[in-house]
């Protein structure tokens, strides 16, 4: 995953190792209520799902996964909200601090797949692996909203 450096909108790219587009995500700044778009590719022409806030202005809201037509993936990400009230906040500059993140999948002690932040990159880039789950038993669509989560919502 990586982040296109744009004044007032985040958009993201996902692409295999081999460079190949998996999807394109793009969310406004500055919105009352979050809603994030994800996108087969760049020309928004055909959407695949949205991470949607349930409140308006609130830190503390939950978010839904919904595929295009408003019908649920999976259940709302709670976690996502829990991982992001982890996030330190130094003073009033927890926007222009690098936070380090590194997550584990895990089902009991197996680690299904990390979700890691390359260090010392201009814009944000990340590795998910999920290689430890070639049974696909977490939902991709689930993962991808929570790696754009984790990062778009930090408003940064």
């Amino acid at each position: 995953m990586r982040q296109r450096i744009r004044p007032v909108i985040n958009q993201y790219e996902f692409t295999l190792p081999s460079g190949q587009p998996v999807c394109f995500v793009e969310q406004a700044r500055f919105k009352f209520k979050e809603d994030i778009r994800f996108y087969a590719d760049d020309s928004k022409k055909q959407e695949l799902m949205r991470l949607k806030a349930r409140q308006r202005f609130d830190p503390n809201a939950r978010y839904d996964v919904t595929a295009a037509d408003g019908s649920p993936i999976g259940m709302p990400i709670a976690v996502l909200r829990r991982v992001i009230g982890l996030i330190p906040i130094i003073g009033g500059f927890v926007d222009w601090v690098p936070i380090p993140y590194h997550f584990n999948f895990l089902r009991g002690d197996q680690v299904l797949g990390t979700h890691e932040c390359q260090k010392w990159k201009f814009r944000d880039t990340y590795t998910l692996d999920f290689s430890g789950d070639p049974s696909r038993t977490i939902d991709r669509r689930l993962v991808l909203a929570t790696a754009v989560g984790l990062d778009a919502l930090q408003a940064r």
